[in-house]
This record gives structure tokens, C-alpha cells and sequence, in this order.
């Protein structure tokens, strides 16, 4: 899980690793990110594999985080989703990386992008591949994926759903898939400024100093369907699994050029001669 924008520098690829094509000319970063994501409490859950983790809006209300599932290895659910994943895989939020982990285990070519130092290195260690940007930086293969995933609550990222849909769209390749997770009660539309804390209540029940505020948003399928209609998307599909819901969404984007679904255009097997200092992704 991630928020939505953060600057980070260029990543160099290792062999076998997704191949970063350059920024393209004119992209600029949109804001900053949050220190939330990347600090305490959430690399300390991380770290340790369990909560208690929340979302807390300005008026009390609190999202439990499900860190131990984020933690653990893909469920059935998971399982469903990774099985309709098509071509390359891009996990946007991959957190601690279970998904990731999953389609390198099978051989199926994936990065997770995830503002999280913490996520990243999890994600590593458990042998998938990952960069530490925000999904609104550069990223490696931009318009030629052919999967990507936002799951785990990250349909919220930025709090501008639109803004982030149109993004997706242009990274995956033309008529590209989107599997995403969406809040399990269909009427929810819900827009706020959070923030992350490990308690609801501190010691003796004093409320828990906050760290800084992000924008946030909770979408059930009606909503995300709505927005992805704005954003260019055709729905692909619907469907529930393990008390959690799931919308497939179709690019709308077609070209004679597009890349096959199993196409590797994005995999390089050629390692730079001069790997980037800020590189998130492990020589092996």
C-alpha cells in the first residue's frame, strides 16, 4: 500500500530486471509525498509483520490496515487475481510484496513500485523485484505493461481518483488490464485527509500525537466504475472472493503497435555498466 507522489531517482536494472526506458521528455513530478508511508509506524509494521496500523480521518473515524494479510503469503483471493494478471505485471502500492513475490515464483515477469523503504526491501528479500518511486514518477516501461494491479486499498492513492486512473492508463499498453481491488459495500465514495496511526487511543487514552495528513480515497465498484469511464476505461469484469471485491478494467487506448499480452518488450537481460547509487533493485 502506498500513497501517491514522491520524487525519487533514476533506477538502473540488473540482469533480468524490468528496464527503465527514461523519463519522458517534459515529466515533471506533480507534488510531494507524505513521510507517512516511508516511516514510522508503517515500516515498523512492516518490519515486524503485524499491526495494530489505522487510517485516522480529522474526525475519529479509523481504517483498520490489514498489515498480517499484506504480510503474509497471496491467499485465495490474491490467487484470483494473479491468475487473471496478463503479460508483464506492474503491483502499484506492492507494500511488502506477497503479489510480487507470487508472479516471480511462476516465472511471470513483475516490478512492484511502492514509496516504502521498508516495503521495498520486504519485497526484495522475498524475491521479487521492486523500485522505491511513486507511481506518478517515471517508471520503467511506461505504455507498454501489460498488467497492473491496485490492490490492498490503493484505488485510494493521491485521493484523486481520476488523476490516478488516468495515470494507469498511461502505463500499461494499449488495451492494457487493470485489477483492482475496491471497497466491499458498493456505495461508498469517500474522499478525506488522513493520517497513520498505530493506536486509536494512547497511553491512558490521550489520543496519538499524528503525523502529517495525506489525501486519501475509499471507492466501491459503482464509483471506480464511474471514474475509470472518465479516465478512458471500459469495464472487464467483476467479481468477489475471500469477503473481498474486485473490478477488471479495460484500456480504451487501441493501436496496430500494441505489444502482445505476453510480450517482454520491458525485460532487459543486460546489466548497466554504472548502477545508480539510488537504486532500489538487488544485484543478485
Amino acid at each position: 500500500m502506498t500513497t501517491a507522489r514522491e520524487a525519487r531517482p533514476p533506477v538502473t536494472a540488473a540482469a533480468g530486471e524490468v528496464a527503465p526506458p527514461g523519463p519522458r521528455p517534459g515529466r515533471t513530478s506533480r507534488s510531494p509525498v507524505p513521510a507517512s508511508w516511508s516511516a514510522d509506524p508503517y515500516a515498523d509494521a512492516l518490519r515486524t509483520g503485524r499491526g495494530p496500523l489505522f487510517l485516522r480521518r480529522s474526525d475519529g473515524w479509523l481504517l483498520p490496515l490489514e498489515v498480517e494479510r499484506w504480510c503474509a503469503a497471496a491467499d485465495a483471493a490474491d490467487e484470483e487475481v494473479l491468475r487473471r494478471c496478463e503479460g508483464t505485471v506492474l503491483d502499484v502500492g506492492c507494500g511488502p510484496g506477497r503479489l510480487v513475490a507470487a508472479l516471480s515464483a511462476r516465472g511471470r515477469p513483475a516490478l512492484g513500485v511502492d514509496v516504502s523503504e521498508a516495503a521495498v526491501a520486504r519485497t526484495l528479500r522475498l524475491g521479487g523485484r521492486a523500485l522505491r518511486r511513486s507511481v506518478f514518477e517515471p517508471l520503467p516501461g511506461e505504455g507498454r505493461w501489460g498488467t497492473a494491479l491496485l490492490v490492498d486499498g490503493n484505488v485510494g492513492i493521491g485521493g484523486d481518483p481520476v488523476a490516478l486512473l488516468a495515470r494507469m492508463r498511461e502505463l500499461l499498453r494499449p488495451g492494457g488490464l487493470l485489477l483492482a481491488e475496491t471497497v466491499p459495500a458498493a456505495d461508498v465514495d469517500e474522499r478525506a485527509d488522513v493520517r497513520l496511526v498505530r493506536e486509536a487511543y494512547g497511553a491512558g487514552g490521550a489520543a496519538e500525537a499524528p503525523g502529517a495528513a495525506f489525501p486519501w480515497a475509499r471507492l466501491g465498484a459503482p464509483a471506480l466504475l464511474r471514474y475509470a469511464a472518465r479516465a478512458g476505461w471500459r469495464p472487464a469484469g467483476q467479481w468477489s472472493a475471500g469477503g473481498r471485491r474486485f473490478v477488471a478494467l479495460r484500456s480504451r487506448r487501441r493501436s496496430s503497435s500494441a505489444l502482445p499480452p505476453n510480450s517482454t518488450a520491458v525485460i532487459s537481460s543486460q546489466r548497466p555498466r554504472n548502477p545508480s547509487a539510488g537504486s532500489a533493485v538487488a544485484d543478485r
